[in-house]
């Protein structure tokens, strides 16, 4: 594997970490800059949508950039506005950082995608991609902690400082050795690449790639309440059982990138509205709390990381575009997926109405894949390496 996916890896992993930290930081933020913490958290939903938006709208910009230009650009503004949004003493301010930091995360990522598929042999494009993603994963598993203990010693200030300084060594490295070619080549069409992405095949993979990540960060986001409220743990053990989810994320993307055939990804679906139903019904328990958040990572991310390499491969006639709309699929899942479970939540009266969530979309998931195989047009098919 070229050692520049590693280093594309290394900035996924601080801006997952950016990404994610916030919901470690909202209390700190609300009471240095004197907001309702129902402000300070309306962070995450900024960076969310600047995502889902930034990256389809950010790869057709830069389409014909060489990459290097596109990913240093955008890695460049990424570090700017951090610098900015630790700087600030105005709410305002740090809500616009939050959205254009996401908008060029979105790009950078559309680009790396693309990129991570391009530079190895077609036969190692899965193992590529989940490199990539095992940024987000390590983010999860190591990153937001760090970030929350970081914030709540020195400041929520610091650990955007953090995010900062891990981009400037991926930033020398993505100058000195990312490719100079456009993504497309010299001669990109956009308008031919949106009709590579309304192909079926691309919409089907698209669709199940959202509905698998709504899924996952449905309950991922509740996770915690349900630790202190259901299971009743205390606060203290709670990092521990977002740590247990994220090892297994990471375990799940390392194995689809060796294995991430079709037979995996579709086993994976057929297991993964059992094992969300599951965690429902048990989530008084911790030990089947931990046992089945570990496994649950695992499959959650197993599977969304081959449904990514399913994108790219389809979508092969659209290299300028593909990786941004399966980045917008993928954060359309991660800001429905919580909203959908945070009003099961409040109407219920109960956390555990977030895992239901979780199961429905999986089921529903599980259905549109075996719809699609059905008809002879498979969002997953029977040979596919699917990542």
């Amino acid at each position: 594997m070229p050692v520049f996916i590693h280093v594309l890896g290394l900035a996924v992993f601080a801006q997952g970490t950016s990404e994610f930290m916030l919901s470690g930081l909202v209390p700190g933020i609300a009471r240095d800059l004197s907001v309702p913490v129902a402000a300070a958290a309306s962070l995450t939903s900024a960076y969310a949508i600047g995502m889902v938006v930034g990256a389809p709208l950010m790869a057709a910009w830069s389409a014909r950039w060489p990459r290097r230009r596109a990913l240093a650009g955008f890695l460049t503004a990424f570090v700017v506005v951090h610098v900015a949004g630790a700087l600030t003493h105005d709410f305002a301010v740090l809500f616009a950082t939050r959205i254009v930091a996401a908008v060029v995360n979105a790009g950078f990522l559309a680009v790396a995608m693309s990129v991570a598929a391009s530079v190895v042999a077609p036969g190692k494009q899965a193992r590529a991609t989940a490199v990539l993603l095992s940024g987000v994963t390590l983010a999860c598993v190591a990153g937001v902690p760090a970030g929350a203990l970081l914030g709540e010693r020195a400041g929520w200030r610091a650990a955007f400082w953090a995010v900062a300084a891990l981009c400037l060594p991926a930033l020398a490295l993505v100058f000195r050795s990312a490719p100079t070619g456009a993504a497309g080549g010299a001669e990109v069409s956009v308008r031919r690449e949106l009709r590579v992405l309304r192909e079926h095949p691309v919409r089907s993979a698209l669709v199940l790639a959202a509905l698998v990540n709504g899924a996952t960060f449905a309950t991922f986001a509740h996770l915690a309440v349900v630790a202190m409220e259901v299971t009743r743990l205390p606060e203290a053990v709670v990092p521990g059982l977002l740590a247990a989810f994220g090892a297994g994320a990471f375990l799940g993307v390392t194995v689809a990138g060796r294995r991430g055939d079709g037979r995996l990804v579709r086993c994976a679906m057929a297991a993964l509205p059992a094992g969300w139903a599951a965690l429902a019904l048990t989530a008084s328990g911790a030990v089947p709390l931990f046992l089945l958040a570990a496994a649950l990572g695992a499959l959650s991310f197993g599977a969304g990381s081959a449904l990514v390499g399913r994108v790219l491969r389809v979508a092969s006639g659209a290299p300028a575009l593909g990786g941004s709309f399966t980045t917008a699929a993928l954060n359309v899942g991660a800001f429905t997926g919580p909203l959908l479970a945070g009003v099961a939540a409040s109407a219920a009266g109960d956390q555990r109405a977030a895992a239901w969530v979780s199961a429905a979309l999986a089921a529903a998931g599980a259905a549109l894949a075996a719809a699609a195989r059905r008809s002879g047009r498979a969002a997953v098919g029977p040979r596919d390496t699917a990542a």
